[in-house]
C-alpha cells in the first residue's frame, strides 16, 4: 500500500509540473504575459513540487519527477524539431542563453539538475536530513526569484561584478531575507513542527542554520554568472551548510 501511495503522490506532482510549464507558455505564445513573466513563474511554482520528496515512504522517488525533468529541459532548444520543446524554449528563453553555441534553456537546465543532484545526495547519504537540501531548493525556487523582480523594479545601486549579470543592493538585501525565512521554514517544518522521519531540531539550531544557510546562498548569489546561479547558490550554500554541521555546529 505503501509503493501505491508513493506512486499516485508522483503522478499527481507530475500533473502538477506539467500544469506550471503547460500554462505560463501558452499565456506567452498568446502575448498575455512577458517572457520574463512566463520564465519567473515557471521557476517559481515547478520547483516546489520538491517539497513532497519528505512525505514519500521511499524519498528516492522524488528523483523520478526530478531526473525526467531535467532530460525534458537540457533537449528544449532553438533548434528543437519537437514542437512542445520549441515552444517551452521560445516561451522562457533569455538573452544570455541566445548567446550560446548551443541555445537551450542553461539557466532552467541548472535549475533542475541542482535538484536532481541535491535530492540524489541527500536519499543516498542523509536521508533523515532532507530539510538541508530543500532549504537550499527553496532559496533558489523564491528567494532568487524575489531578487530578481525586487531588484529589476526599484534597484538602483549596482554590484555588478566583471563576470556576473546585473546584481543590486536592494535585489540582494532580498534575497538574504527571503533565504533566511524560507531556510527558517524548511528547517522549523521538517526539523521541529513535522519531523516525519526526519532527525528533529531544537530552535537555536534551526535559527543558527539558517543565518548561515541565508548568508552562503546571499554571497555565492553575487558572485554567480545569471545563468550558473541555479546551480551554484542551492548546491554550494546546502553542501556548504550541511559539512559545517560536522566540523563547527
Amino acid at each position: 500500500m505503501t509503493l501505491l501511495n508513493d506512486l499516485i503522490l508522483v503522478l499527481l506532482t507530475y500533473m502538477y509540473v506539467v500544469l506550471t510549464i503547460i500554462i505560463p507558455v501558452q499565456l506567452k505564445k498568446r502575448d498575455k504575459i512577458s517572457k520574463f513573466t512566463a520564465r519567473k513563474t515557471v521557476h517559481l511554482l515547478a520547483g516546489l513540487s520538491i517539497l513532497v520528496t519528505p512525505f514519500f515512504t521511499y524519498p528516492a522517488f522524488a528523483l523520478l519527477i526530478a531526473g525526467p525533468l531535467t532530460v525534458l529541459v537540457f533537449f528544449s532548444s532553438k533548434e528543437s524539431k519537437v514542437e512542445l520543446l520549441k515552444d517551452l524554449y521560445e516561451s522562457i528563453g533569455e538573452e544570455e542563453e541566445e548567446k550560446l553555441k548551443r541555445k537551450f534553456l542553461q539557466g532552467p537546465f541548472n535549475y533542475c539538475l541542482s535538484i536532481t543532484i541535491l535530492i540524489a545526495i541527500f536519499v543516498l547519504f542523509a536521508p533523515h536530513q532532507l530539510y538541508f537540501p530543500l532549504a537550499g531548493i527553496l532559496i533558489m525556487i523564491v528567494a532568487d526569484t524575489m531578487a530578481s523582480v525586487v531588484g529589476k523594479r526599484y534597484g538602483k545601486i549596482s554590484l555588478k561584478l566583471p563576470w556576473t549579470g546585473k546584481r543590486t543592493l536592494v535585489g540582494s538585501t532580498t534575497m538574504f531575507i527571503c533565504s533566511f525565512l524560507l531556510s527558517l521554514g524548511s528547517f522549523w517544518y521538517f526539523g521541529l513542527f513535522n519531523p516525519l522521519t526526519q532527525i528533529p531540531l531544537t530552535w537555536d539550531i534551526i535559527i543558527l542554520y539558517a543565518f548561515i544557510t541565508a548568508l552562503l546562498a546571499t554571497i555565492i548569489e553575487i558572485l554567480s554568472p545569471s545563468t550558473w546561479d541555479d546551480l551554484t547558490v542551492p548546491i554550494c550554500s546546502t553542501i556548504i551548510i550541511y559539512l559545517l554541521t560536522f566540523v563547527y555546529l
